[in-house]
């Protein structure tokens, strides 16, 4: 494991939630460990999947006699209408349950299955999240190997010189949904790209356990997701 995520355990039962891209993935995880989880790849069926997702991840909580102690929600950037469902069924859950809720950042959540992952990064590495926007353009943020922020969460157009002032000094490794953007125009020795990481609710419990130890949780009533841009309607067929 590459990092050590600060994890506090606290006998917490969490159902993590993620419909920050085109999969929808539930999972429930219990003092630092994911004992179930279900997602999507077809999608997006976030509207149709969802909710029989959370009722199937709530029904093997209760017939384990595991109480909910809290609802973790991937909060973006992504997907407009994916963030505004997830978010709005987690905020469903935690005024049913009486639990807190707790926001973890898309990128951020991308990052877990590279560290706990078996490649071995160098010491200096940065990771580079993207999540797919439209055209040439990526959600992406810049973080180093403890997960401390080098640069912050921005739209990118993405061309040959957008990540330069940090390939010149230091390995980046390029991944996430929007990663396949960068090869054809990002060519630089320091650049590195890690195939098939997508933000899944397994992954998200690390983050979510560290949130919940430092007390950080959301306002229910009034949270919403970093949408990061406005909604725009895409045409048909446009992507």
């Amino acid at each position: 494991m590459h990092f050590n995520f600060g994890i506090f355990f606290n006998m917490s039962c969490i159902l993590n939630i993620d419909t920050s891209t085109d999969v929808c993935s539930v999972a429930v995880s219990e003092d630092g460990a994911c004992i179930y989880h279900a997602e999507d790849f077809e999608g997006p069926n976030h509207a149709q999947k969802l909710g029989g997702y959370i009722d199937e991840a709530l029904s093997f909580a209760d017939s384990h006699a595991i109480p909910l102690d809290a609802v973790a929600v991937s909060s973006g950037p992504g997907s407009y209408t994916g963030l505004r469902i997830g978010v709005s069924m987690a905020k469903g859950v935690c005024y049913g349950a009486g639990v807190p809720l707790i926001s973890v950042p898309t990128l951020e959540l991308l990052c877990v299955p590279v560290l706990l992952g078996r490649m071995e990064l160098e010491e200096e590495a940065l990771l580079c999240p993207m999540i797919d926007a439209r055209r040439m353009e990526v959600y992406a943020a810049v973080y180093d190997r403890a997960l401390h922020v080098e640069r912050e969460t921005r739209a990118d157009v993405v061309d040959a010189d957008t990540y330069r002032e940090y390939l010149d000094h230091r390995p980046v490794y390029f991944f996430g949904p929007g990663a396949k953007k960068c090869m054809p125009v990002v060519d630089h020795p320091n650049a590195h790209y890690i195939d098939g990481i997508q933000p899944l609710a397994k992954y998200m419990f690390p983050l979510a356990e560290k949130r919940i130890a430092q007390g950080k949780t959301e306002d229910v009533a009034y949270f919403t997701p970093f949408y990061l841009k406005d909604f725009v309607a895409k045409k048909r067929g446009e992507k």
